[in-house]
């Protein structure tokens, strides 16, 4: 496997590509992770739970620094491609030394396309053939939302594009002792990286008219650019005392922090399907979350509530309705959800299936 990000690094794209990496090796099979070292002090190589990880050189978080990574960590792949059955590329930046690897080792090659960034991208008139070349170097085309497998096919012409939502470690992610002391009022978590295509700002914008009806406290559990401008925001709404800002936190922490709250708030501007939504519904809490993209493939009045992007207000409106309501239920209906579709279990069965298709229709044999 190939992926641009990877634990340490804490993310949506990240727990998925972890959590199947390890649902494989516990199913018997061989797996190497080629990522990159963009946290300072990641091992340049490690045995991760039986997973073998290379990190190569990385130089900046942007589409340059993508490409860039991308052609430099070909040799690296290359070499960790020996004796593979197949190979995936876990991102649109991934295929090309992918690629490179299934014309010279003759295997077969999976895609995956998660992000909202291919989204972004596929709207630049630019990028469109690029991203048209690369999805179709793939024997087999995955995509984490209906939006994303639509505008892939669109872009590509004649190829299928499989829907397949990133999965879930259900037995982690279950209810667990909050982390935090009971709160004064109602509180809600927003497990959000602070980048501007999260709508954190928005959330914040929403808080003062939240609290004209519901003693509400809001925890912010994640860093990024925007936190300096989005305090000042807290600030100059004069809800401060309201907006609590924990900072980034470990992956492993979050089940404590989501059983902290009532309702988990996702006030995407874009969205493929949100790992972190799932990752709140199998700890039993509710979700919020904005129209678009994958949210409402995986959230509705049942297990929580969709507002309009970018509009305050109507995320407000819908928030207090929702804390009005049973959260328990709605809760547990969300977990049962998870468990059913979208379980990390369910995901590695489908990948060793879509795995073994292509071994066998090359006319070979898993070496598992």
């Amino acid at each position: 496997m190939h992926c641009i990000y990877f634990p340490p690094e804490v993310g949506g794209l990240e727990s998925h590509v972890y959590y199947l990496c390890r649902g494989l090796v516990e199913r018997g099979h061989a797996v190497d992770m080629v990522t990159s070292r963009s946290l300072p002090g990641a091992a340049a190589h490690e045995v991760r739970d039986g997973i073998r990880i290379s990190r190569t050189w990385f130089p900046l978080r942007r589409p340059a620094g993508w490409i860039t990574f991308s052609l430099a960590s070909t040799p690296a792949f290359l070499r960790a491609a020996r004796g593979a059955d197949v190979l995936h590329a876990q991102t649109f930046a991934s295929v090309p030394p992918v690629a490179c690897a299934r014309r010279l080792r003759k295997r077969p090659m999976v895609l995956t396309l998660h992000t909202s960034h291919f989204l972004r991208l596929a709207r630049r008139r630019l990028w469109r053939p690029l991203l048209r070349r690369l999805v179709r170097e793939a024997d087999h085309v995955l995509a984490t939302s209906v939006e994303i497998a639509e505008v892939a096919e669109a872009l590509a012409p004649g190829v299928k594009v499989e829907r397949i939502v990133n999965g879930v470690e259900t037995s982690i992610f279950r209810r667990v002792e909050p982390s935090l002391p009971p709160a004064s009022g109602r509180r809600v978590i927003v497990p959000r990286r602070l980048f501007e295509k999260n709508g954190v700002e928005y959330f914040v914008r929403a808080v003062p008219l939240v609290l004209e009806s519901e003693p509400l406290e809001a925890i912010i559990v994640g860093d990024g650019p925007e936190r300096a401008a989005l305090e000042r925001l807290a600030a100059e709404l004069g809800v401060t005392d309201r907006v609590h800002f924990l900072g980034a936190r470990r992956h492993a922490e979050m089940p404590g922090f989501l059983c902290s709250a009532e309702v988990a708030v996702f006030p995407s501007l874009l969205e493929a399907t949100s790992v972190a939504a799932l990752e709140a519904m199998a700890c039993e809490v509710p979700v919020a979350a904005s129209r678009v993209g994958g949210l409402p493939e995986i959230v509705d009045e049942s297990v929580g509530t969709l507002f309009e992007p970018a509009d305050p207000r109507d995320l407000a409106t819908k928030l207090i309705a929702l804390l009005r309501r049973d959260l328990r239920e709605a809760g547990k209906r969300a977990r049962a959800r998870v468990v059913e579709r979208w379980s990390n279990a369910r995901l590695a069965e489908r990948h060793v299936q879509i795995y073994a298709d292509l071994v066998a229709a090359r006319g070979g044999k898993a070496g598992g």
